[in-house]
């Protein structure tokens, strides 16, 4: 089956993140597709570049990475919630006039017609959120 996951919480401020990487590496080992996981309101927290928890907790947004890297898996972050919370591409940053870009590669700015084509696209779409 392919997969499609929407992650609406912030990184360590609640479980959804967490659970929503559970779950990806589970339905993975189950032999299934992890196409897309979009990233909407807190949960673009996910995508940024300067996260840095303690050595001693996971490094959530390094583990979204490994997916895209080993899997393919796509990580597309609503554009209007990332801009809200300060999370620019380097064509946004230049757009807005900002110094540098804080969305962390391969993490993508998208709209929400993304996540529309997700549920149309995929076989299931799975939430997760606060």
């Amino acid at each position: 089956m392919r997969y499609a996951l929407l992650v609406q919480g912030g990184p360590y401020s609640h479980q959804a993140t967490h659970s929503a990487l559970r779950f990806a590496e589970a339905l993975i080992r189950r032999g299934h597709h992890l196409e897309t996981v979009f990233f909407y309101h807190d949960g673009v927290y996910n995508a940024a570049r300067l996260l840095a928890p303690p050595q001693d907790e996971p490094h959530l947004g390094d583990a979204w990475r490994r997916l895209h890297d080993d899997h393919g898996t796509r990580l597309q972050v609503c554009i209007a919630a990332g801009l809200r919370r300060g999370l620019l591409d380097e064509r946004e940053a230049s757009r807005h006039g900002k110094d540098g870009a804080s969305l962390a590669p391969p993490f993508e700015l998208t709209g929400l017609g993304q996540l529309v084509d997700a549920g149309l696209s995929h076989d299931r779409l799975i939430t997760f959120a606060p």
